[in-house]
């Protein structure tokens, strides 16, 4: 099925717009491509057309219809889904694009960035993480025992968690949000869930940094129980590249959800290509 549609095809990529510059967004853990539904519109008001933005649906989504494509064993590390980004990008011939990659998609965008620069102009890293346990001197935002409870929790009782889980990461304030983050949890498969927070989770990519050359632009919530902004800030140290780190003044994970008028006004300052000004 693969060889004959494309993985292209099979993670439900589409493009929408015909401009010159190319971004591709990335979703994250539990999520799927709608999860950016909300700043499709401002950034197509007017019908600017400077622009094409490519989304798709990484293997784990439930919206994905193939669910066999999701091999656990397979991504046991984030190198496959970086291998799964390069060949969507090369099978629709994307070259110099702007990717956006959201919680562990910011990861898998470095991670494919150092195999194939040349696919690459820009890194914008959204809540991502290199790491998650606290370790030395480094504070990633959990300890050991702090993972090990969620896993516990995922495995044990799945809808608890995940009820638990998006009130604790989306701004409880925003139920509109907290709901289309806990929806997306909630059609993902239980054991799929697991698999990945144990692949998410228990990673530690710092050492990839120094190899990313890709100008970067980390994209930091005020307030995230998830990515403390000392991570923002030890990746802005540590990446390779031209860095800049902005801050969105919101409460959460998920800025696209919470404050997505705020984040297409960062993607505008960053990129300069037309976005309009919210």
């Amino acid at each position: 099925m693969i060889a004959e549609k494309g993985l292209s095809s099979a993670l439900n990529a589409r493009i929408i717009g015909s401009g010159r510059e190319t971004i591709v967004l990335a979703h994250g853990y539990g999520t799927e491509q709608s999860i950016w539904d909300k700043i499709i519109a401002p950034m197509f008001d007017d019908d600017n057309n400077n622009y094409k933005v490519v989304l798709f649906d990484w293997p784990f989504s439930a919206a994905v219809e193939d669910q066999s494509l999701y091999d656990p064993n397979k991504y046991s590390s984030l190198e496959p889904f970086a291998d799964d980004l390069i060949t969507l990008m090369t099978e629709m011939n994307l070259q110099d694009a702007n990717f956006v990659g959201h919680s562990m998609s910011g990861m898998i965008g470095c991670l494919a960035s150092i195999k194939r620069p040349d696919l690459f102009k820009r890194l914008l890293l959204i809540a991502a993480s290199p790491r998650y346990t606290n370790i030395d001197d480094y504070e990633g935002g959990f300890t050991s025992s702090d993972i090990e409870d969620l896993l516990k929790n995922i495995e044990s009782n799945y809808e608890n968690w995940v009820s638990a889980f998006s009130l604790g990461v989306v701004d409880p304030n925003d139920m509109g949000s907290v709901n289309k983050f806990r929806e997306c949890l909630q059609r993902m498969r239980g054991e799929v869930a697991l698999s990945l927070a144990k692949t998410v989770f228990c990673s530690d990519y710092r050492d990839i940094l120094e190899k990313v050359e890709t100008p970067c632009t980390i994209i930091q919530t005020s307030s995230d129980m998830v990515v403390p902004r000392s991570v923002a800030q030890y990746m802005e140290k540590k990446i390779k590249g031209k860095v800049t780190l902005e801050i969105i003044d919101t409460i959460g994970h998920f800025p696209q959800l919470t404050a997505h008028l705020d984040l297409v006004k960062v993607l505008n300052g960053v990129l300069g290509f037309g976005f309009n000004q919210i």
